[in-house]
């Protein structure tokens, strides 16, 4: 791709993106059309759903950063992977390898000396091997038990020379294997979990149950939702506490939730504090708490996630979630500011 003299840099930058949208465009069209050469892709995928082992890949260049994204997506979707790097793997890094490993080989010429020299070695010892180049014909190619033709692909470098687009489409052709073993081993969220405990995905994918601060019967209590009021108040203690009261029917179910804000609310509502300003004008705090609760609120199911939690927070701007178990009883109150403390939301 060579950009007009006197483009504006905006359109040569999307001119950059549209020349590796079209490197994975030609490949996603080869690939639905199910032609001869796709074969490789599903050989492909046996070779590494039969992997007892790790997955060791290797390129050169910019093919090896790629490939070093390629191993740790392998690995955080459950495949053991690591990286070596070709000329080093000639000069004792061999050994690096075992029974039961896969090779993914990473060229797009397909004719880099020190990838072409790995796969020689490898297959001799009788080590499965993955290729990844431009074309069939490769050396690479032949010298592999599969290969994924990624395609002649124009560089959206206007020299033709950077690696650019063909990087673009060898992560993408990577991600995709990935993503289709993991498929293919039935690999689930709380698998995925395993393997992200830190950071805000392992947090999102944590059950909620295990992330509650405040817990019914522990430092938690509910109301009868026949209370006043007062009397849930009063149920609620002093000191360090929710900041909503979880109201239940006479089966123990959750029939609704007040919060800090509705007593706001209701006492400003009231002006002096009485509603009905007659005689005999009825105290606020002395009200049936059902009269003014918000009745079937939002609730979050045990098995919920805490990714569940920040949706609700984000989407209906809620800072207290009932948690409730099978049988609608509450269990737990989830707090904003517990999420906040996560790091999984922004205070």
């Amino acid at each position: 791709m060579k950009a007009p003299v006197g483009t504006s840099e905006l359109a040569f930058l999307a001119e950059v993106i549209e020349a590796e949208s079209t490197a994975l465009a030609s490949m996603s069209r080869v690939l639905r059309s199910g032609a001869v050469e796709c074969s490789g892709w599903t050989r492909a995928l046996d070779l590494l759903e039969g992997c007892s082992g790790h997955v060791v890949v290797a390129g050169l260049g910019k093919s090896g950063l790629i490939g070093a994204k390629i191993s740790a997506t392998l690995a955080s979707l459950g495949q053991p992977s690591h990286v070596i790097h070709p000329s080093e793997a000639v000069h004792g890094d061999l050994g690096r390898m075992r029974e039961g490993d896969v090779a993914l080989l990473l060229s797009y010429s397909g004719e880099t000396a020190e990838v072409v020299d790995l796969a020689l070695h490898l297959k001799a010892d009788g080590v499965g091997r993955i290729g990844l180049s431009c074309r069939s014909t490769t050396t690479l190619a032949r010298l592999c038990d599969a290969h994924l033709a990624i395609g002649d692909i124009v560089e959206a470098c206007p020299l033709n020379l950077a690696p650019t687009a063909s990087t673009t489409a060898m992560l993408a052709a990577g991600d995709a294997l990935a993503l289709a073993l993991a498929r293919r081993r039935n690999f689930q969220a709380d698998d995925f979990h395993r393997h992200h405990p830190g950071g805000m995905l392992g947090a999102g994918l944590r059950q909620i149950t295990e992330a509650l601060r405040f817990k019914v019967g522990q430092n938690l209590t509910v109301s009868r939702d026949s209370a006043t009021v007062r009397d849930a108040l009063a149920s609620a203690g002093e000191g360090r506490r929710a900041g909503a009261i979880m109201l239940v029917d006479g089966d123990g179910r959750l029939s609704g939730i007040f919060t800090d804000g509705d007593l706001r609310r209701l006492v400003n509502k009231s002006g002096a504090g009485k509603i009905g300003l007659g005689t005999g004008g009825l105290d606020v705090l002395d009200v049936a708490i059902s009269s003014v609760m918000t009745v079937r609120p939002t609730c979050l199911q045990v098995e919920s996630l805490v990714r569940d939690a920040v949706r609700l927070v984000q989407e209906k701007r809620l800072d207290e979630i009932p948690v409730v178990d099978a049988d609608g009883k509450p269990v737990g109150l989830v707090d904003v500011q517990d999420l906040v403390a996560m790091r999984v939301i922004e205070g």
